[in-house]
Protein backbone atom coordinates (compact mmCIF):
# COMPACT_ATOMS: atom_id res chain seq x y z
CA UNK A 1 0.00 0.00 0.00
CA UNK A 2 1.00 3.64 -0.52
CA UNK A 3 2.40 5.81 2.18
CA UNK A 4 -0.81 7.15 2.91
CA UNK A 5 -2.88 4.20 3.11
CA UNK A 6 -0.30 2.78 5.22
CA UNK A 7 -1.02 5.37 8.05
CA UNK A 8 -4.84 5.47 6.94
CA UNK A 9 -4.97 1.90 8.53
CA UNK A 10 -3.11 3.19 11.68
CA UNK A 11 -5.29 5.45 12.39
CA UNK A 12 -7.83 3.68 12.08
CA UNK A 13 -7.32 0.98 14.10
CA UNK A 14 -7.19 3.42 16.70
CA UNK A 15 -10.63 3.93 18.91
CA UNK A 16 -10.28 7.79 18.57
CA UNK A 17 -13.96 8.10 19.69
CA UNK A 18 -13.77 11.42 21.23
CA UNK A 19 -12.54 12.16 23.22
CA UNK A 20 -10.06 9.43 23.51
CA UNK A 21 -6.99 9.32 21.79
CA UNK A 22 -5.73 5.75 21.42
CA UNK A 23 -2.40 6.81 20.20
CA UNK A 24 -3.55 8.02 17.40
CA UNK A 25 -1.42 11.34 17.56
CA UNK A 26 1.55 9.63 18.63
CA UNK A 27 1.25 7.52 15.47
CA UNK A 28 1.35 10.99 13.52
CA UNK A 29 4.09 12.57 15.67
CA UNK A 30 6.48 9.12 15.21
CA UNK A 31 5.65 9.71 11.15
CA UNK A 32 6.76 13.82 11.15
CA UNK A 33 9.40 13.82 13.66
CA UNK A 34 11.63 12.34 10.70
CA UNK A 35 10.87 14.75 8.69
CA UNK A 36 12.02 17.44 10.33
CA UNK A 37 9.39 18.43 12.51
CA UNK A 38 8.90 19.68 16.17
CA UNK A 39 5.86 17.86 17.31
CA UNK A 40 3.64 19.32 21.06
CA UNK A 41 1.01 17.27 22.39
CA UNK A 42 -0.61 20.18 24.65
CA UNK A 43 -3.67 18.98 26.62
CA UNK A 44 -6.34 21.85 27.37
CA UNK A 45 -9.38 21.25 29.94
CA UNK A 46 -12.08 23.01 31.67
CA UNK A 47 -14.96 25.29 30.44
CA UNK A 48 -17.58 22.85 31.25
CA UNK A 49 -15.98 20.09 28.67
CA UNK A 50 -13.50 16.85 28.78
CA UNK A 51 -9.83 17.45 28.84
CA UNK A 52 -8.70 17.16 25.43
CA UNK A 53 -5.08 16.06 23.55
CA UNK A 54 -3.92 17.98 20.69
CA UNK A 55 -1.13 17.81 18.54
CA UNK A 56 0.35 20.87 16.79
CA UNK A 57 3.57 20.20 14.66
CA UNK A 58 5.53 22.68 12.76
CA UNK A 59 8.64 22.73 10.84
CA UNK A 60 10.09 26.45 10.67
CA UNK A 61 11.98 27.63 7.73
CA UNK A 62 10.85 31.04 7.44
CA UNK A 63 8.85 32.34 5.01
CA UNK A 64 5.18 31.88 3.73
CA UNK A 65 3.49 29.55 6.61
CA UNK A 66 0.71 27.03 5.72
CA UNK A 67 -1.50 25.70 8.73
CA UNK A 68 -2.80 22.44 7.76
CA UNK A 69 -5.52 21.39 10.05
CA UNK A 70 -8.05 18.21 10.70
CA UNK A 71 -8.63 15.74 13.36
CA UNK A 72 -8.37 11.93 14.06
CA UNK A 73 -11.52 11.94 16.77
CA UNK A 74 -14.63 9.67 15.09
CA UNK A 75 -18.35 9.19 16.06
CA UNK A 76 -19.48 6.31 17.69
CA UNK A 77 -20.01 3.38 15.46
CA UNK A 78 -23.40 2.72 16.90
CA UNK A 79 -24.62 -0.92 16.31
CA UNK A 80 -21.12 -2.69 15.63
CA UNK A 81 -23.17 -5.71 14.42
CA UNK A 82 -24.82 -3.82 11.74
CA UNK A 83 -20.76 -3.18 10.24
CA UNK A 84 -19.96 -5.53 7.62
CA UNK A 85 -16.71 -4.74 8.88
CA UNK A 86 -14.88 -4.56 11.84
CA UNK A 87 -15.31 -0.36 12.03
CA UNK A 88 -12.07 -0.55 13.69
CA UNK A 89 -10.09 -2.88 11.50
CA UNK A 90 -9.04 -0.81 8.78
CA UNK A 91 -9.73 -3.94 6.07
CA UNK A 92 -8.89 -3.36 2.51
CA UNK A 93 -11.63 -5.05 0.04
CA UNK A 94 -11.31 -5.09 -3.54
CA UNK A 95 -9.56 -1.54 -3.28
CA UNK A 96 -11.72 -0.06 -0.40
CA UNK A 97 -10.62 0.54 2.80
CA UNK A 98 -13.16 0.01 5.68
CA UNK A 99 -13.22 1.60 8.97
CA UNK A 100 -14.88 4.28 11.23
CA UNK A 101 -13.09 7.73 10.29
CA UNK A 102 -11.92 6.53 6.69
CA UNK A 103 -13.62 9.49 5.39
CA UNK A 104 -14.14 11.86 8.01
CA UNK A 105 -11.44 12.31 8.49
CA UNK A 106 -8.23 10.36 8.82
CA UNK A 107 -8.05 9.91 5.24
CA UNK A 108 -7.52 13.50 5.16
CA UNK A 109 -4.36 13.37 7.93
CA UNK A 110 -2.91 11.12 5.95
CA UNK A 111 -3.21 11.83 2.95
CA UNK A 112 -1.39 15.35 4.15
CA UNK A 113 1.12 13.71 6.14
CA UNK A 114 1.99 11.21 3.18
CA UNK A 115 2.09 14.60 0.96
CA UNK A 116 5.56 16.11 3.18
CA UNK A 117 8.33 13.03 2.82
CA UNK A 118 8.68 14.01 -0.88
CA UNK A 119 9.01 17.89 -0.26
CA UNK A 120 10.99 17.28 2.46
CA UNK A 121 13.58 15.40 -0.13
CA UNK A 122 13.85 17.08 -2.22
CA UNK A 123 14.29 20.56 -0.22
CA UNK A 124 10.63 22.06 -2.15
CA UNK A 125 9.67 21.78 2.10
CA UNK A 126 12.43 24.14 3.48
CA UNK A 127 11.46 27.17 0.82
CA UNK A 128 8.29 27.92 3.54
CA UNK A 129 7.07 26.90 7.12
CA UNK A 130 4.27 23.93 7.38
CA UNK A 131 2.29 23.39 10.43
CA UNK A 132 -0.16 20.93 11.54
CA UNK A 133 -2.88 21.11 14.14
CA UNK A 134 -4.44 17.53 14.72
CA UNK A 135 -7.21 17.88 17.21
CA UNK A 136 -9.48 15.07 19.34
CA UNK A 137 -12.02 17.19 19.69
CA UNK A 138 -13.80 17.82 16.47
CA UNK A 139 -16.96 15.86 16.39
CA UNK A 140 -18.31 17.06 19.87
CA UNK A 141 -17.52 20.21 22.32
CA UNK A 142 -15.25 21.42 20.47
CA UNK A 143 -13.94 23.35 23.65
CA UNK A 144 -10.79 22.20 24.23
CA UNK A 145 -9.30 21.31 20.70
CA UNK A 146 -8.81 23.76 18.01
CA UNK A 147 -9.92 26.83 19.50
CA UNK A 148 -7.40 26.46 22.64
CA UNK A 149 -4.80 25.18 20.41
CA UNK A 150 -4.76 28.39 17.98
CA UNK A 151 -4.83 30.29 21.10
CA UNK A 152 -1.78 28.45 22.40
CA UNK A 153 0.03 28.78 18.89
CA UNK A 154 -0.44 32.48 18.68
CA UNK A 155 1.18 32.82 21.85
CA UNK A 156 4.33 30.61 20.98
CA UNK A 157 4.53 33.58 18.34
CA UNK A 158 3.06 31.50 15.37
CA UNK A 159 1.42 33.60 12.55
CA UNK A 160 -0.26 31.59 9.52
CA UNK A 161 -0.70 32.97 5.93
CA UNK A 162 -3.21 30.69 5.06
CA UNK A 163 -5.57 27.41 6.56
CA UNK A 164 -6.05 24.34 4.94
CA UNK A 165 -8.67 22.23 6.33
CA UNK A 166 -8.86 18.52 5.20
CA UNK A 167 -12.90 17.40 5.97
CA UNK A 168 -14.65 15.82 3.12
CA UNK A 169 -15.54 18.51 1.06
CA UNK A 170 -15.75 16.70 -2.23
CA UNK A 171 -20.12 16.24 -2.83
CA UNK A 172 -20.43 13.54 -6.02
CA UNK A 173 -16.85 13.09 -6.96
CA UNK A 174 -13.50 13.74 -5.96
CA UNK A 175 -12.71 17.62 -6.42
CA UNK A 176 -16.61 18.97 -7.19
CA UNK A 177 -15.94 21.52 -4.44
CA UNK A 178 -13.77 23.11 -2.12
CA UNK A 179 -15.73 24.82 0.69
CA UNK A 180 -14.09 28.70 0.87
CA UNK A 181 -16.18 29.29 4.04
CA UNK A 182 -19.28 27.84 6.33
CA UNK A 183 -22.23 29.48 7.65
CA UNK A 184 -22.47 30.41 10.76
CA UNK A 185 -24.70 29.07 13.76
CA UNK A 186 -26.61 30.44 16.49
CA UNK A 187 -29.28 27.91 18.93
CA UNK A 188 -31.24 29.39 21.33
CA UNK A 189 -34.37 28.78 23.53
CA UNK A 190 -37.70 30.51 24.02
CA UNK A 191 -39.45 30.47 27.59
CA UNK A 192 -43.11 31.09 27.96
CA UNK A 193 -43.90 30.88 31.50
CA UNK A 194 -48.02 30.78 32.54
CA UNK A 195 -49.84 29.96 35.39
CA UNK A 196 -50.62 26.42 36.32
CA UNK A 197 -54.17 24.95 36.26
CA UNK A 198 -57.10 22.74 35.79
CA UNK A 199 -58.73 22.37 32.28
CA UNK A 200 -61.87 22.80 33.41
CA UNK A 201 -61.15 26.49 35.05
CA UNK A 202 -59.13 28.39 32.93
CA UNK A 203 -59.99 31.88 34.55
CA UNK A 204 -57.54 30.47 37.21
CA UNK A 205 -54.71 30.06 35.39
CA UNK A 206 -53.13 30.80 32.26
CA UNK A 207 -52.13 28.86 29.27
CA UNK A 208 -48.42 29.46 28.25
CA UNK A 209 -49.21 27.43 24.63
CA UNK A 210 -50.81 29.82 22.62
CA UNK A 211 -48.33 32.26 22.76
CA UNK A 212 -45.78 29.34 22.39
CA UNK A 213 -47.48 28.42 19.51
CA UNK A 214 -48.05 32.41 17.78
CA UNK A 215 -44.00 32.93 18.39
CA UNK A 216 -43.42 29.89 16.59
CA UNK A 217 -45.20 30.52 13.87
CA UNK A 218 -43.67 34.06 13.80
CA UNK A 219 -40.50 33.12 13.67
CA UNK A 220 -41.45 30.53 10.99
CA UNK A 221 -42.93 32.77 8.77
CA UNK A 222 -40.31 35.70 8.82
CA UNK A 223 -37.90 35.52 6.69
CA UNK A 224 -34.54 36.41 7.86
CA UNK A 225 -32.83 37.31 4.16
CA UNK A 226 -32.26 36.42 0.58
CA UNK A 227 -28.85 35.53 0.48
CA UNK A 228 -25.97 36.95 -1.19
CA UNK A 229 -23.32 36.26 -3.85
CA UNK A 230 -21.55 34.01 -1.50
CA UNK A 231 -23.86 32.88 0.71
CA UNK A 232 -27.31 30.87 0.58
CA UNK A 233 -30.44 32.98 2.69
CA UNK A 234 -30.28 32.91 6.36
CA UNK A 235 -32.21 29.88 7.66
CA UNK A 236 -34.09 28.92 11.43
CA UNK A 237 -35.21 26.06 12.65
CA UNK A 238 -37.29 24.79 15.08
CA UNK A 239 -36.52 21.60 16.76
CA UNK A 240 -38.14 21.31 19.91
CA UNK A 241 -41.47 22.67 21.49
CA UNK A 242 -42.40 21.09 24.52
CA UNK A 243 -44.36 21.49 28.53
CA UNK A 244 -42.92 18.74 30.23
CA UNK A 245 -46.79 17.85 30.77
CA UNK A 246 -48.20 14.36 30.70
CA UNK A 247 -51.72 14.89 32.02
CA UNK A 248 -54.73 15.45 30.09
CA UNK A 249 -56.60 17.56 32.74
CA UNK A 250 -53.63 20.45 33.53
CA UNK A 251 -52.92 23.66 31.87
CA UNK A 252 -48.99 23.46 32.42
CA UNK A 253 -46.98 26.42 33.69
CA UNK A 254 -44.47 26.97 31.11
CA UNK A 255 -43.34 25.92 27.57
CA UNK A 256 -40.49 26.23 26.19
CA UNK A 257 -39.26 25.81 22.19
CA UNK A 258 -35.50 25.84 20.86
CA UNK A 259 -34.16 27.03 17.90
CA UNK A 260 -31.11 26.84 15.35
CA UNK A 261 -30.54 29.49 12.90
CA UNK A 262 -27.97 28.82 10.18
CA UNK A 263 -26.67 32.55 8.90
CA UNK A 264 -24.73 34.15 6.11
CA UNK A 265 -22.32 37.17 6.49
CA UNK A 266 -24.97 39.20 6.70
CA UNK A 267 -25.55 38.82 10.74
CA UNK A 268 -23.32 37.80 13.73
CA UNK A 269 -24.72 36.94 16.85
CA UNK A 270 -25.71 40.42 18.77
CA UNK A 271 -28.14 41.73 15.18
CA UNK A 272 -29.88 37.61 15.37
CA UNK A 273 -30.21 38.77 19.30
CA UNK A 274 -31.62 41.33 18.56
CA UNK A 275 -34.13 39.72 15.20
CA UNK A 276 -35.35 37.39 17.71
CA UNK A 277 -36.50 39.69 20.22
CA UNK A 278 -38.09 42.09 17.59
CA UNK A 279 -39.70 38.56 16.37
CA UNK A 280 -41.40 37.83 19.97
CA UNK A 281 -42.41 41.53 20.63
CA UNK A 282 -45.03 41.30 17.77
CA UNK A 283 -46.87 38.33 19.70
CA UNK A 284 -48.88 39.63 22.11
CA UNK A 285 -47.66 37.83 25.47
CA UNK A 286 -51.26 37.69 27.43
CA UNK A 287 -49.55 38.03 31.24
CA UNK A 288 -47.04 35.28 30.43
CA UNK A 289 -43.36 35.53 31.33
CA UNK A 290 -41.25 35.48 27.80
CA UNK A 291 -37.41 34.67 28.01
CA UNK A 292 -34.79 34.36 25.19
CA UNK A 293 -31.61 32.19 26.32
CA UNK A 294 -28.78 32.19 23.15
CA UNK A 295 -26.35 29.12 23.66
CA UNK A 296 -22.64 30.56 23.48
CA UNK A 297 -20.54 29.96 21.97
CA UNK A 298 -21.70 30.95 18.70
CA UNK A 299 -20.32 29.87 15.67
CA UNK A 300 -19.37 32.80 13.62
CA UNK A 301 -20.05 32.43 9.71
CA UNK A 302 -17.14 33.34 6.97
CA UNK A 303 -15.76 33.28 3.47
CA UNK A 304 -12.53 33.57 2.11
CA UNK A 305 -13.24 34.04 -1.54
CA UNK A 306 -10.97 36.53 -2.16
CA UNK A 307 -7.77 34.81 -1.22
CA UNK A 308 -5.08 34.32 -3.55
CA UNK A 309 -4.37 30.79 -1.68
CA UNK A 310 -7.89 30.02 -2.43
CA UNK A 311 -7.42 30.54 -5.73
CA UNK A 312 -4.21 28.37 -6.43
CA UNK A 313 -6.39 25.41 -4.38
CA UNK A 314 -8.99 25.53 -6.96
CA UNK A 315 -6.39 25.35 -9.73
CA UNK A 316 -4.42 22.79 -8.06
CA UNK A 317 -7.75 20.67 -7.78
CA UNK A 318 -8.76 21.19 -10.94
CA UNK A 319 -5.17 19.46 -12.61
CA UNK A 320 -6.16 16.18 -10.76
CA UNK A 321 -9.68 16.11 -10.79
CA UNK A 322 -10.12 17.39 -14.72
CA UNK A 323 -13.28 19.51 -12.98
CA UNK A 324 -13.08 23.31 -11.64
CA UNK A 325 -14.58 22.83 -8.01
CA UNK A 326 -17.37 24.80 -7.04
CA UNK A 327 -16.48 27.62 -4.58
CA UNK A 328 -19.20 26.38 -1.38
CA UNK A 329 -20.09 28.00 1.83
CA UNK A 330 -22.81 25.33 2.31
CA UNK A 331 -23.10 22.63 4.95
CA UNK A 332 -22.35 22.28 8.51
CA UNK A 333 -19.77 23.91 10.55
CA UNK A 334 -16.28 22.74 11.17
CA UNK A 335 -12.90 24.04 12.86
CA UNK A 336 -12.61 25.96 10.13
CA UNK A 337 -14.79 28.64 11.43
CA UNK A 338 -12.14 29.17 14.26
CA UNK A 339 -8.95 29.32 12.31
CA UNK A 340 -10.82 31.68 9.91
CA UNK A 341 -9.95 34.45 13.00
CA UNK A 342 -6.02 33.56 12.20
CA UNK A 343 -5.93 34.00 8.22
CA UNK A 344 -7.99 32.55 5.40
CA UNK A 345 -8.69 29.27 5.38
CA UNK A 346 -10.03 26.90 2.76
CA UNK A 347 -11.67 22.91 2.90
CA UNK A 348 -10.91 20.49 0.54
CA UNK A 349 -10.81 16.75 1.00
CA UNK A 350 -12.34 13.25 -0.14
CA UNK A 351 -16.19 12.81 -1.40
CA UNK A 352 -18.03 12.32 2.51
CA UNK A 353 -21.16 10.60 1.30
CA UNK A 354 -20.16 7.74 3.67
CA UNK A 355 -19.40 9.87 6.88
CA UNK A 356 -20.33 8.97 10.44
CA UNK A 357 -22.51 5.85 8.32
CA UNK A 358 -22.58 2.33 9.34
CA UNK A 359 -19.42 0.65 7.40
CA UNK A 360 -17.93 4.22 6.55
CA UNK A 361 -15.32 3.31 3.14
CA UNK A 362 -13.05 4.86 1.24
CA UNK A 363 -11.87 3.82 -2.10
CA UNK A 364 -7.97 3.35 -1.95
CA UNK A 365 -7.34 5.52 -4.83
CA UNK A 366 -9.31 8.14 -4.20
CA UNK A 367 -6.84 8.44 -1.00
CA UNK A 368 -3.55 8.45 -2.89
CA UNK A 369 -5.51 11.73 -5.35
CA UNK A 370 -5.77 13.44 -2.46
CA UNK A 371 -2.22 13.00 -1.55
CA UNK A 372 -1.31 14.25 -4.69
CA UNK A 373 -3.52 17.09 -4.75
CA UNK A 374 -1.88 18.16 -1.46
CA UNK A 375 1.86 17.93 -2.62
CA UNK A 376 1.65 19.99 -5.35
CA UNK A 377 -0.41 22.35 -3.22
CA UNK A 378 2.28 22.69 -0.37
CA UNK A 379 4.99 22.82 -3.07
CA UNK A 380 3.26 25.77 -4.94
CA UNK A 381 1.92 27.48 -1.90
CA UNK A 382 5.64 27.76 -0.40
CA UNK A 383 7.06 29.01 -3.60
CA UNK A 384 4.82 31.52 -3.89
CA UNK A 385 5.92 35.21 -2.02
CA UNK A 386 4.41 36.96 0.58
Amino acid sequence: MSQALDLLRDLIRCKSVTPANDGALEILQDFLTPLGFECQIVTFDGDGSYPVNNLFATRNRGGRHLLFAGHTDVVPVGDEAAWTHDPFGAEEVDGVMWGRGAVDMKSGVAAFCAALPELVDSGEADNGTISLLITGDEESDAVNGTVKTLQWAKEQGHQFDFGLVGEPSSAEEFGDVVKIGRRGSLSFTITVAGEQGHVAYPHKANNPIPVLSKIAAQLSSEPLDEGNENFQATNLELVTIDVGNSASNVIPASGRMSGNIRFNDLWDAFKLEYWLGQQILKVPANGCDIELKIHHPVSRSFVSNESKDVDLLIETVKKHANITPERSTGGGTSDARFIADYCPVAEFGLVGKSMHQVDEHVPTAMVDRLQAVYTDYVRAFLDQKS
